[in-house]
């Protein structure tokens, strides 16, 4: 018997149309002589089956769709919905009280690792990678009697991704406006010591066997007058993304071990990605974020890396599928 896969993805968060681009590159990997693939679209308004351009419900009360008067019932999702409620989360606290398996890290993991606020000091507490210093805001500031940090500063939503109404802040004057703008992607806003150095990415995975897959590490290099990763140099083309990244082994190597540490002591499950940035005037660590549903599109760097292993897109998706079944 072919299993049911529900292929979710959409969402509520700026990370939307990504989600559906990373869906849609793995609809296309997956191996549809193996399994009934349906894609699943989540929004604020709807959740429903989208079959041949047209759109069945889906019932929210089992996480069933009906098929030409049958009713669907789901062996596994797979969960691509990067942002709010596949990455916090929100899904797999639903999934669990359904009893419905699925591919990502389960619902405490998901909702520390989201919150970039609560995650840092848990990460690190562990002492194996330094975290920038920062200040949690769940309000609008009034004035500027809070700030002890020093310019430049990342001004973020603390439970986001892609970048989404990030500000890399210079001066007081941009400050304000700057966490006004953070605050309209969430309910608490993250303002982050900046840190000068080389950003690097590095991807996680568990197989169905045991054995933990730590991929090749990329860098990231922004370009075209970006002066960080953010949305438009992730999704628009304006970075390079090495991979492997052209560093000296000693901080690939370090960079790696600090990634399977994490992954293992945050309890996480699924492809998972880590984020850092090495102050090379200090040859230091720091940790970003954690993303446990990192991008899939045909840009992401997760499938990059990989490639880079000698392990396709297909391979990658069915060793995911695996994992979450066994």
């Amino acid at each position: 018997m072919k299993k049911n896969i529900a292929l979710v993805m959409g969402g509520f968060s700026g990370e939307h149309d990504i989600s559906i681009a990373s869906g849609n590159q793995v609809y296309g990997q997956l191996d549809h002589t193996k399994y009934n693939v349906y894609k699943i679209v989540i929004n604020r308004e709807d959740w429903y089956w989208e079959q041949d351009g047209k759109h069945l419900p889906v019932d929210r009360g089992d996480f069933t769709v009906t098929d030409n008067g049958s009713k669907v019932r789901f062996d596994l999702a797979f969960i691509i919905i990067h942002g709010n409620p596949g990455e916090n989360g929100v899904l797999q606290g639903y999934f669990d009280m359904l009893g419905v398996k699925y591919t990502t890290c389960g619902f405490y993991t998901s909702a520390l690792t989201f919150q970039k606020g609560y995650c840092n000091p848990v990460v690190k507490s562990f002492g194996i990678v330094k975290v920038a210093e920062s200040i949690l805001l769940y309000q609008e500031p009034q004035d500027l009697s809070f700030f002890t940090l020093e310019y430049p500063v990342f001004v973020k939503p603390a439970a986001g991704g892609s970048s989404v109404a990030t500000t890399k802040v210079k001066s007081a004057e941009q400050l304000l406006p700057a966490i006004r703008e953070a605050f309209t992607e969430d309910h608490a806003v993250l303002v982050e010591e900046c840190i000068v150095g080389r950003e690097f990415d590095c991807g996680v995975f568990r197989k169905a066997d045991g054995e933990k897959l730590v991929f090749p590490i990329t860098e990231i290099i922004p370009k075209g007058g970006h002066e960080f990763f953010d949305y438009e140099a992730k999704y628009q083309g304006f970075s390079n993304e090495v991979t492997p990244a052209e560093c000296p082994e000693s901080i690939s190597k370090h960079i790696q071990e600090v990634s399977s540490q994490l992954y293992d002591l945050l309890g996480c499950k699924g492809i998972v990605r880590f984020d850092y940035i090495h102050d090379t005037a200090k040859d230091e660590l720091y940790f970003l974020e954690v993303n446990t549903i990192p991008g899939q599109s045909a840009e992401s760097i997760v499938p990059k890396q990989a490639k880079a292993m000698g392990i396709t897109p297909a391979e990658l998706y069915e060793m995911s599928i695996q994992a979450a079944l066994a």
